[in-house]
């Protein structure tokens, strides 16, 4: 039976890791879902996020996913056992794979509040890597920026600075886009940060660790964006979604509106 991703997060952020994983591995199925009613999870609480991540992958369980990819660095961050415990197949995070990637000694990292308050990012590189010094910057006003469709003007470049300037001035090496919207604000970001320091994308590090679920890819060339056999969900503005992520995504996808909750589906 051909594997089923389940892939999700709070909005169009996790096209950053939909596109590496199709790019890696090309002919995959993936069932994407957006938790749009309840955007952005990187301002709420525990133990929200960990209801909202129960409710969410009993609903994957309930699609039969063969794996879940859990595309949100807050939901990683705060109830990655969760997702483990209940879900029954095998789960794949950002930040694990993020620290796998890293060699510098003064690493970076821009994430939302919920993620960087956990400490997670710190715990995970510094378990990795002994000795290696990480510093955390939380970006609270992003990603409903980028929901927005805001990724250019002064408002955005001005918030930019003003988050990368601690982690400029601790002369870190490397720079980790900790939130899976952020790898969408790349090419801008990329202006602001000096060549000398790496801007580390853990939706590669993912992408990779796939391998020994979907095996090793046949070619390392990057594939284009093929989101045929993609099914889109959302539990809130379908078409609004779809509208959103065209510019992502290069063409308007279907999309559908779901709940949830047990029996209850809309279209």
């Amino acid at each position: 039976m051909t594997p089923l991703l389940g892939v999700f997060d709070s909005g169009v952020g996790g096209f950053t890791v939909l596109k590496r994983v199709i790019e890696r591995h090309g002919d995959v199925s993936c069932l994407y879902l957006g938790d749009t009613a309840r955007i952005p999870y990187g301002e709420k609480g525990s133990s929200e996020i960990r209801i909202i991540a129960t409710e969410v992958v009993n609903w994957l369980v309930a699609q039969n996913v063969s794996a879940i990819l859990v595309a949100c660095n807050t939901t990683n961050s705060l109830a990655f056992d969760v997702v483990q415990r209940i879900s029954g197949v095998p789960v794949f995070g950002l930040i694990k794979s993020a620290a796998e990637m890293i060699t510098e000694s003064r690493v970076g990292v821009l994430a939302t509040t919920a993620t960087t308050s956990s400490n997670a990012y710190k715990n995970e590189i510094e378990a990795a890597l002994p000795g290696t010094i990480v510093f955390e910057q939380s970006c609270p006003e992003f990603v409903q920026m980028i929901e927005a469709g805001q990724i250019s003007g002064e408002l955005i470049r001005r918030l930019a600075i003003e988050y990368l300037a601690p982690l400029l001035d601790a002369r870190v090496e490397a720079i980790i886009l900790g939130c899976s919207h952020y790898p969408l604000l790349q090419p801008f970001l990329q202006e602001l940060i000096p060549k000398h320091v790496r801007i580390v994308d853990p939706a590669i590090g993912l992408a990779k660790q796939l391998d020994r679920f979907l095996g090793s890819p046949k070619s390392l060339l990057q594939r284009s964006l093929d989101i045929s056999k993609t099914r889109f969900c959302v539990t809130s503005d379908p078409i609004g979604f779809a509208s959103r992520t065209t510019s992502w995504l290069g063409t308007c996808p279907d999309v559908e509106l779901v709940s949830l909750l047990p029996k209850a589906c809309f279209s």
